[in-house]
């Protein structure tokens, strides 16, 4: 099943380094009467992600704030180690979006994004996509078809909202 618009996103456990290490994170009572922008990318690091994707969510994170969205979170088929890594070099975290592992890709396969890329060694990843949730509820959804980031960005999503 691929989400859609006015579905409930499905419980997960997601993971993130805190202070003492790798810790679990309950995406559904994160979510709870909350306001949240969720993007995914393929992986951390990655060319489109390093350069546009992650840097579009953090360049209008005042404009989020501004239209009552509570956190924008990121989430990544990687580990959390490489989470935690690339929110501080792209400065993500201490501009304030939370970095989420997907590490075994159960929450990526649940909603219907997971996708193989042999040929860059991409496998069981996530499409990029973005989606403004409230309470739970999927209230935008920005699936990019292509290589691009456009439909998944930022500004669009913001747009959206």
């Amino acid at each position: 099943m691929t989400i859609s618009t006015g579905d409930r996103l499905p419980e997960a456990t997601l993971t993130r380094m805190g202070a003492n290490g790798a810790e679990t994170v309950d995406l559904g009572a994160r979510l709870k009467g909350r306001s949240v922008a969720i993007f995914a990318v393929p992986g951390a690091f990655s060319t489109t992600c390093h350069v546009a994707h992650l840097p579009s969510f953090l360049r209008n994170k005042a404009a989020f704030d501004a239209r009552g969205v509570d956190e924008i979170i990121c989430i990544a088929v990687n580990d959390p180690f490489v989470m935690k890594s690339w929110g501080e070099a792209t400065g993500a975290t201490a501009g304030g979006i939370t970095m989420l592992a997907d590490a075994d890709g159960a929450f990526t396969r649940a909603i219907g994004m997971a996708f193989d890329a042999p040929a860059v060694g991409f496998f069981g990843r996530s499409r990029r996509y973005a989606m403004h949730v409230v309470d739970g509820e999927v209230k935008v959804l920005n699936v990019e078809t292509g290589r691009g980031c456009e439909v998944s960005a930022g500004e669009a999503l913001l747009a959206a909202i």
